[in-house]
């Protein structure tokens, strides 16, 4: 069956609809050895698709595969480090990619796919989709502190972060656990709100990705996903499953 070219490079992994359009309009695809024009469509089960003169891996199936990074493990699909890396704990064929990173020191779900299109929405900010952790602090933060994150917190850079939803879950020595939900994900965000609040962030479990649930997961166990979760999570950010998971660590 034919499709669009970008669609077909989209779900090869290659990145998002419009990036691929993109690469189809600067002449870098082509079809059975004729340059791609936008507009083009191919049959991934038959056609010869390059980019930049190598074959795409067009045929290989979509796979989504959810894992809890532990601690230490680097959120990448390979890397010159000489630290574990994510994708190597998953004993699977072919191309697999994280989606919503996890700095090393940072733990939870990550789900690994090569599904381009749906790396696209979930990562991209403007299409909302909510990531939620479990975050432990080394002080148990007040109500103006609480409010601040609630508000967006301005970092030392100058950015003032979304606002974000944020409860206080537990006491944990002289500590809490928070209960925190983003709609953006820049680099240890979660660190440097803490830091700049006078709340150091002494752990950070992410426990959802959008509709995606870390459920009973446990440091380095993985599952692929039913075709449900699939389905769900593809949906707009306007239509979530709004479950939580409560479980405690």
């Amino acid at each position: 069956m034919e499709e669009r070219l970008q669609k077909i490079l989209a779900q090869a992994g290659i990145g998002s609809r419009r990036a691929c359009e993109e690469l189809i309009r600067t002449g870098r695809v082509s079809v059975n050895g004729q340059i791609a024009i936008l507009g083009s469509k191919a049959n991934p089960q038959k056609d010869k698709i390059d980019l930049d003169g190598k074959t795409v891996l067009e045929t290989e199936p979509l796979a989504y595969v959810a894992i809890y990074k532990p601690r230490g493990v680097i959120s990448a699909a390979s890397s010159a480090d000489t630290r574990q890396t994510v994708r190597a704990l998953v004993p699977l064929e072919g191309r697999l990619y994280p989606v919503g990173r996890l700095d090393v020191d940072s733990e939870g779900l990550i789900l690994l796919t090569n599904d381009g299109e749906l790396t696209n929405q979930l990562t991209h900010a403007r299409y909302g989709h909510e990531k939620e952790y479990r975050v432990l602090v080394a002080r148990v933060p007040d109500e103006e502190q609480l409010k601040v994150w609630k508000h967006g917190v301005i970092l030392e850079d100058g950015y003032h972060t979304k606002p974000a939803g944020v409860q206080l879950e537990s006491i944990f020595g002289k500590g809490a656990w928070l209960r925190v939900i983003l709609h953006e994900g820049r680099k240890r965000q979660i660190r440097e709100m803490g830091r700049a609040t006078g709340l150091p962030v002494v752990r950070i479990i992410r426990v959802r990705i959008g509709s995606l649930l870390l459920g009973s997961l446990k440091p380095g166990m993985w599952r692929r996903l039913t075709p449900e979760e699939v389905t769900n999570l593809k949906k707009p950010a306007s239509q979530p499953k709004r479950r939580t998971d409560r479980k405690s660590s």
